[in-house]
């Protein structure tokens, strides 16, 4: 296949396009690289040493990436990503280039209105430029588990089901009369409405041009290293800070510096999570086996659902496998968020089209750590500590 991604520069961008590559597709990309002038503007930085972007595209080269195009585009660039598809004829394009934070977006109106200008117009323009120019191609949108929030209920993928869902999560056994909308929507933060948003506009043309989408809820990815990356030059960009880290990442950071793991709150907020290699086979999965035309579906793709406690734990057990004295403290949660709730969501669809989840997480955690250790003198421990909060007033949070 003809393979375009967006956002190919990224923590998830760059080693799906190795993935890829080493499956005989061809591979070409799309990134504005200001994902990187971000991180250095918030004085932080990658944990992991990434090659600048001319060395990043001559290792791909060498590596034998020959189908790589690297495209640098401008923000709000239509008219060239309209040209660039034309020149390329994508059969999939892989939607990765969005602004990713929650945090980020809640620091201030500048913030805020970057995000969903970013989001919602740029994947507007691109499902313009689709039906313009390429509507046959199937487009990969990466979205994420928090569209669905936390409700009383179970999750299941997209749709409302036939079988109705009653407030103590028990199946009705009549068929619902809402079974086929959408499920609703409870974002918690102005990047995750920014994603619901985008949603709406892919199922709109979808029905309305007969483009089609895979929309994949993605839990909170992890790791830093693939088996494509057969060198360190290879490796793929790690955030720690409090606005591009996510939570496991996060806490394997801290662990190498014996610093505490921040748990927000009480710690009892559950999600889904997966190793970087599931992300990358699960994206893959969805890629080669395409809906039909004028069809939007829904995967919800996670390895398992774990608390912050739960993770916590893990990581703290995983670094005394190496040696490091990892503490655990409670801090005042930043974030407007239920701490204790029901959480289960369904992820039949990638089971059924192969997905073998990593079950072994204590294994995968202790590996990953591994893997970052040479950057442990890498870590600004200013940036551990969270700032930016929902009420809008910053200050650091404090341990409890």
């Amino acid at each position: 296949m003809n393979i375009m991604i967006l956002g190919i520069d990224g923590y998830l961008g760059w080693p799906l396009a190795l993935h890829l590559l080493n499956r005989g597709h061809k591979v070409s990309g799309l990134d504005s690289y200001v994902r990187r002038a971000r991180v250095e503007k918030v004085n932080s930085n990658s944990l992991t040493p990434i090659a600048s972007n001319p060395d990043r595209e001559d290792i791909f080269y060498n590596q034998g990436g020959t189908d790589l195009d690297f495209h640098h585009l401008g923000e709000g660039d239509y008219y060239s990503l309209r040209r660039i598809l034309i020149d390329n004829e994508p059969d999939v394009i892989v939607h990765l280039a969005e602004q990713p934070s929650a945090p980020w977006s809640m620091v201030d109106v500048y913030n805020t209105s970057i995000t969903q200008q970013e989001n919602i117009i740029g994947t507007l323009e691109l499902l313009w430029a689709m039906y313009e120019v390429c509507p046959k191609a199937h487009l990969v949108k990466l979205g994420t588990m928090g569209e669905y929030g936390t409700p009383n209920c179970d999750i299941p993928e997209g749709e409302i089901p036939k079988d109705c869902l009653d407030p103590i999560n028990h199946f009705i056994s009549h068929d619902c009369p809402m079974s086929g909308l959408q499920f609703p929507r409870a974002a918690g933060s102005f990047y995750h409405l920014s994603k619901v948003h985008d949603t709406h506009n892919i199922i709109f043309a979808c029905k309305n041009w007969g483009l089609s989408s895979t929309d994949i809820m993605q839990g909170v990815v992890f790791g830093v290293k693939t088996p494509e990356m057969t060198d360190d030059s290879m490796i793929t960009r790690l955030d720690y800070n409090e606005y591009f880290g996510t939570v496991i990442n996060r806490f394997c950071a801290q662990a190498l510096i014996s610093h505490p793991l921040t748990i927000y709150g009480d710690g009892g907020q559950t999600r889904g999570y997966l190793p970087i290699e599931d992300s990358m086979i699960c994206i893959t999965l969805a890629i080669e086996n395409p809906p039909t035309r004028g069809e939007y579906r829904v995967f919800n793709q996670f390895e398992q659902i774990y608390s912050i406690v739960e993770l916590a734990a893990i990581v703290q057990i995983a670094g005394d496998t190496h040696g490091l004295d990892v503490k655990i403290k409670h801090y005042e949660n930043p974030r407007k968020e239920m701490e204790s709730h029901y959480y289960n969501p369904y992820r039949q669809k990638l089971l059924d089209l192969g997905y073998e989840p990593t079950t072994d997480i204590e294994h995968v955690v202790t590996k990953f750590i591994g893997d970052i250790l040479p950057y442990a003198g890498r870590v600004k421990k200013e940036n551990l500590i969270p700032h930016t909060r929902w009420d809008s007033k910053h200050r650091d949070s404090k341990i409890i």
